[in-house]
Order: structure tokens, then sequence, then C-alpha cells
């Protein structure tokens, strides 16, 4: 990972832990202690990969087979002028996640696509903005994609368009030669977990964040 996307990264974490949020669903006392506990134990995220090759026109149609409504909808690469729309699309499709949850900003959004090696895609759905797709290239000539965020907001969820998104992204790897596909998944958020899968990642690993890894004495008194 670049140092740019790593300090990206830990910003966006140490912004987490310093302001923790979760949804309305959950009460306070519940709040609480689920506060603690990842305090105590880190947030736990998921790695999931998919080899490229393994995306055949044959494990395509098996897919669409599986939705049992196909959406169709216009996807296209995202300019800087559809950031705020990016936004707005991300913040709505994490508020029925069971992820903690820290609304992404406008500053935040165009430092990540300012990246060269970082594009977004977003999809509508007859004229209406319904989900998007945060995709980056690693490991020199773009043989790893990350997909970073993919998201589809309430109205749009469980008709397929997440699959539909999903697609859209590794059509547009494998034209720039990647070779795998990678993403992570918070430990708790069980239904994008079962996307994954279920679209053909397989888990390989974990990866921990703790708030001590990302803030210095200075800032601890903060915390």
């Amino acid at each position: 990972m670049s140092s740019f996307k790593l300090d990206l990264k830990k910003k966006r974490i140490r912004e987490f832990f310093s302001t923790f949020k979760l949804k309305s669903k959950h009460k306070d006392k519940e709040i609480n202690e689920i506060r603690e506990e990842i305090l105590e134990n880190g947030m736990v995220y998921i790695q999931m990969k998919l080899p490229v090759d393994r995306i055949t026109k044959k494990f395509e149609d098996s897919l669409k087979e599986k939705i049992q409504q196909y959406i169709h909808a216009d996807i296209h690469e995202a300019t800087e002028t559809d950031i705020e729309r990016i936004m707005n699309l991300y913040n709505k499709a994490w508020l029925t996640t069971n992820t903690p949850f820290r609304p992404i900003t406008i500053d935040s959004l165009i430092k990540i696509f300012e990246d060269p090696d970082t594009i977004f895609l977003i999809a509508k759905v007859d004229g209406i903005d319904a989900g998007f797709v945060i995709l980056s290239f690693e490991d020199g000539d773009n043989e790893l994609g990350i997909i970073e965020a993919l998201g589809v907001i309430p109205s749009f969820q469980r008709k397929g368009l997440g699959t539909v998104i999903g697609m859209a992204a590794w059509n547009y790897c494998k034209e720039k030669g990647v070779k795998e596909l990678r993403c992570e998944v918070y430990k708790d958020n069980n239904v994008s977990y079962k996307f994954i899968k279920w679209i053909g990642f397989e888990e390989f690993g974990k990866n921990v964040y703790f708030r001590e890894d990302f803030i210095n004495e200075e800032e601890s008194e903060y915390w």
C-alpha cells in the first residue's frame, strides 16, 4: 500500500476512534458496551480475495441466474463533479450496515479521488443515483485491485444491484490487467460478508486496527 493510502486510512481510523458512532437502533448501554469492546480489542476486518481468472462469462451468468430480480443500471466512471453524489450514496448506504459508522466528508473523498491509482464508479437506476464502488490498484502494473468500498442505498438493496456493481468493478479491473481482487469487511457486518462470499470471494486473513497504532502521546489525552 502506498504511503498516501496508508496515511489516509490511518486518518479515517483515527477519526472513527475519536468520534465513535453506531446506528440509532442501538440503545445507549449497548453502544457503550460495543464501544468499549472495540477500543479494547480493536476493529477486526476480514480480508477477502478473488482471482480474476475465475471471473469467466460462465461465472457471471451463474450469478445472474441466482438473482431473483436482475436490475439494469447505468454505471460509469465518476468525475470530480460527482464527488458530492458519491458522498451522499456512501453515507446513505452505510446507515443500514452493522458496521461502526462515521459519515465520510467531501474533503476525504477529494483526497481519495486525487490519488491517480483510485477510481470511483457510480450506478444510476432509472435516472436515480443508487450505488457506487471505489477501486484502487496496487503492486506495480495494477496486478492487485482493491475494492475500497461498495454501497447501495436502502431502496435498491436486495434487488441484485450490488452484484451488478460488483461485476462492473471486476470487468473494469480485467481491462486494467488486474490478476486478483481484494476487499475487507468488518467482522460483524454479516450481510456484507455473506454477499461478498456469494459473489465468489474467499477469506484469507484478518486485519485488526487499534487506536494506539494511530495516535501519539500528545494526542492520547483526548481519546
